[in-house]
């Protein structure tokens, strides 16, 4: 996946950034600055400080919450148009990274440097007005998150996230796990039962939807059209 970031795919993808100067622009895209990492690639990790606010052209980046104990999870992805809103934060606390970002497919970026941020957040109301529709958007998500995990069974919650992936899912049980906030042998314990009701079929880092409509049942969403 190598190609070339061009001033017209960085600012269709990020037209905020049409407040850049032009050599403020060539030097964001310019070859040297162009980062191309592989799946599985870790781009920050807690603790660490903040390089600068990540502008995913192609691909996709996870950021996910670890426990002392070793559990993991999903808060969000990052694709391209997107943002982190954990690197504004820092970037506008001036505070280290409080999760871990790593690649889950082949990614292509640019980093724009901290002091153009900054420059940027004071300067132009139009970039200003898309950090904080970021931080809008993804609080929300975040306070769903919040209220599946307090509010809702894990049965329920993975039987939603397997309808959300269509009907043949290549995934790993660790992997579910991560996204739901639980561990493996949980998640597999449930699949054993999906599979025993007859709503899906196992394999190695496959599954396959068989009962849509009884998944949707147990998931507790409204009933599926006739």
């Amino acid at each position: 996946m190598s190609i070339a970031i061009s001033s017209e795919k960085l600012l269709g993808l990020y037209p905020a950034l049409n407040a850049l100067q032009t050599d403020e622009l060539e030097a964001l895209i310019a070859p040297e600055a162009q980062l191309r990492l592989p799946s599985g690639a870790r781009l920050f990790a807690e603790t660490q400080p903040c390089r600068g606010f990540p502008l995913v052209i192609e691909g996709s980046i996870k950021v996910v919450k670890a426990a002392p104990s070793g559990r993991e999870m999903l808060l969000y992805r990052v694709a391209p148009g997107d943002s982190c809103i954990i690197s504004s934060s820092c970037l506008l606390g001036h505070t280290p990274y409080s999760a871990r970002g790593e690649t889950e497919s082949e990614v292509t970026m640019v980093v724009l440097p901290s002091p153009l941020f900054e420059r940027l957040l004071a300067d132009s109301t139009v970039f200003r007005d898309f950090v904080f529709h970021l931080f809008a958007d993804r609080i929300a998500e975040l306070m769903q998150l919040v209220e599946e995990i307090a509010f809702q069974r894990l049965d329920q919650r993975l039987a939603r996230l397997l309808l959300a992936r269509g009907k043949d899912i290549q995934t790993t049980h660790q992997a579910l796990a991560d996204e739901l906030g639980s561990v493996r042998e949980i998640v597999s314990r449930l699949l054993k039962g999906f599979a025993a009701e007859g709503l899906v079929s196992l394999g190695r880092e496959h599954i396959a939807i068989l009962d849509r409509a009884g998944l949707s049942r147990l998931a507790g969403d409204p009933p599926l059209a006739q």
